[in-house]
């Protein structure tokens, strides 16, 4: 008998699922309309597709990313809007410029709560030519939602939607 486990099927599903994802994001980013309203419709997308993201948004790097601003997102409004390098996950980002995931938000020192169901968050930086301009952070619901396929198809989409910022 086959397990999931044994012959990998669930992880080539994600696969396969995260590249079709990328097909409709490469379109999403060649569409028409503004920058802002195409990086509302990656947010969306990513939303509605995949089941753990329950909240998906851009930070956009100001001040030469000393400062994080809210750019397009889906899911519940945050207080967050603005924020220093350094601070909560995706200062932490900013600061380091490296992705950052965190498995159980509770345990997590500098967390910003922006609503008490979280308990996963992943942060990836966007740069454009070789810039820090901002990231994709992405809540969950869900502990330890987020591995190495999110984060490899998250630093993906931060490529992809790079010329938009």
């Amino acid at each position: 008998m086959y397990t999931t486990k044994s012959v990998g099927i669930r992880g080539l599903v994600v696969k396969k699922r995260f590249s079709e994802l990328l097909d409709e994001v490469r379109k999403v980013v060649a569409g028409k309309g503004d920058e802002w309203g195409r990086l509302k419709a990656v947010c969306d997308l990513l939303y509605e597709r995949v089941e753990h993201y329950d909240w998906v948004g851009f930070y956009i790097a100001e001040e030469g990313g000393k400062v994080l601003v809210l750019g397009p997102y889906r899911g519940k409004p945050t207080e967050h809007i603005k924020m220093e390098a350094g601070t909560g996950v995706c200062g932490r980002v900013a600061q380091s410029r490296e992705p950052v995931i965190v498995n159980d938000v509770s345990k997590e020192k500098n967390y910003l709560a922006c609503d008490g169901d979280v308990r996963s968050e992943i942060a990836v930086p966007v740069f454009k030519a070789g810039e820090f301009v901002g990231e994709l952070d992405i809540d969950s619901k869900r502990a330890s939602a987020f591995g190495k396929d999110d984060l490899q198809f998250l630093r993906q989409v931060a490529v992809l939607v790079a010329p938009l910022f």
